[in-house]
This record gives structure tokens, C-alpha cells and sequence, in this order.
């Protein structure tokens, strides 16, 4: 499993290294989504400061989705899926590193840049740990979600927007427990609840997700 696992990321870093131009799509349309937000509500520190965390998550948010129609799709045109299903190792385990690869190649950059995007929202640096701790909780949640929703869909041609239609209701609840976090903190509240529900998601999401995904690529092929 281990050996299948490196020639997966090996193979997905190479086809990555070739188009490294789209790899960045993500970051920087997240970043052009917080300009559109620090130009619609002007230049007053205290409103940028106010919805910083709610913007961060939402830039974040779209930025995902901008990219889950790729995350099966390449593979099942050039017939790659049709060997997973004859690899000698449970599909779900593919899928599952299909997942961690596309999140550290996506996600995690906006992760490392996150110091960069709450500063030009004006967050308050001491609430910098918990906008990071709920991306570092949400994100592989949003990208565990969205490999389900991205196999359900790989069969079909042209869609995108179903597939953004389909992931924004398993969205929400990350995104209101992420930015809801980050907003209890800068009220000087507890945001423990929201991190543990985080949390919690991600570790139900790690044992459910690769499973169902693993599902309905074996139904999309069939």
C-alpha cells in the first residue's frame, strides 16, 4: 500500500510540475477574492478587521471548488481509473491519497500564505493561531467532502457547476464552524466548540469519505 501510495504522489507531483501555471489558480484567486472584499468595504481597518475571518474561509471556500472538478477528472479521461479498480490495493486507499495530495498541492499553500491574506484584512495578529488552526482543520475536511461529490460526478461531461451545486449544502457547516470560531475569538469568547466540531468531522470524514468516493467511482465506471 505504502509503494502504491509514493508512485501516486509521484506521478500526480510530475503531471503537477508540468502544469505548475494552474497549480497557482487557487491561491491567487483567493487572493483576488479578499481584494474584491477590502475594495467593496473601503478602507476602514475596524469593518475589515469585523469580517477578515468570514472572508478568509469564504476566498478559501471558492478556491476548493475552483479546483474539485480536476480532482478525478484527468484520471478517468486517460483511463487511470479503470487501473485503480485492478490495482491490488483497496481503491478507498487511493483515494484517500488522491485527496492528501490534492489538498497539500491546493490548500496548503493558502495555508502557509494565510499571515499574508489576514494581514491585508487588517485581523489582529493574535488572532492569526486561530484562523490557521480552523484552516489547518477545514480545509482536508472541504477536500474529503469534495472527493465525494467529484466521484459522484466524474462520469459525467461539463460538470462543473453541478458539482459546485452539489458541494456548497456539505460546505456550509465547515464554513460556519470555521469562520464562527475565528469570530467567538475576536469576541473574546471560547471557540473550542467550533475547532471540535472541526475536529470531529475530520477525523469522521477521513474513515467515510475515501469509502464512499471509492463507491461511486466503482458506480461511475460500471
Amino acid at each position: 500500500m505504502l509503494r502504491a501510495a509514493r508512485a501516486l504522489v509521484v506521478r500526480d507531483l510530475r503531471l503537477l510540475w508540468r502544469r505548475r501555471a494552474d497549480a497557482l489558480q487557487p491561491a491567487l484567486f483567493a487572493l483576488l477574492v479578499l481584494v474584491l472584499f477590502a475594495l467593496a468595504l473601503g478602507s476602514e481597518p475596524r469593518m475589515l478587521a469585523r469580517v477578515s475571518g468570514g472572508a478568509i474561509w469564504v476566498s478559501v471556500l471558492l478556491a476548493g471548488l475552483l479546483s474539485l472538478d480536476t480532482l478525478f477528472r484527468g484520471d478517468a479521461e486517460d483511463g487511470s481509473l479503470e487501473q485503480w479498480l485492478l490495482a491490488p490495493v483497496p481503491l478507498a486507499w487511493l483515494v484517500l491519497v488522491r485527496v492528501a495530495t490534492h489538498w497539500a498541492t491546493t490548500a496548503l499553500p493558502l495555508l502557509l500564505a494565510t499571515p499574508l491574506l489576514a494581514a491585508l484584512m487588517g485581523l489582529p495578529p493574535a488572532q492569526w493561531p486561530l484562523l490557521l488552526a480552523s484552516l489547518a482543520l477545514g480545509t482536508p475536511l472541504l477536500a474529503l467532502l469534495g472527493a465525494v461529490v467529484a466521484a459522484l460526478t466524474v462520469g459525467m461531461r461539463r460538470s462543473g457547476i453541478l458539482v459546485a451545486l452539489l458541494a456548497l449544502p456539505l460546505y456550509v457547516p465547515v464554513l460556519v464552524f470555521g469562520a464562527g470560531s475565528v469570530a467567538a475569538g475576536a469576541q473574546g469568547l471560547d471557540a473550542a466548540g467550533g475547532l471540535l466540531y472541526l475536529g470531529a468531522g475530520l477525523v469522521v470524514a477521513t474513515v467515510l469519505a475515501p469509502l464512499a468516493a471509492a463507491a461511486a467511482i466503482r458506480i461511475a465506471l460500471a
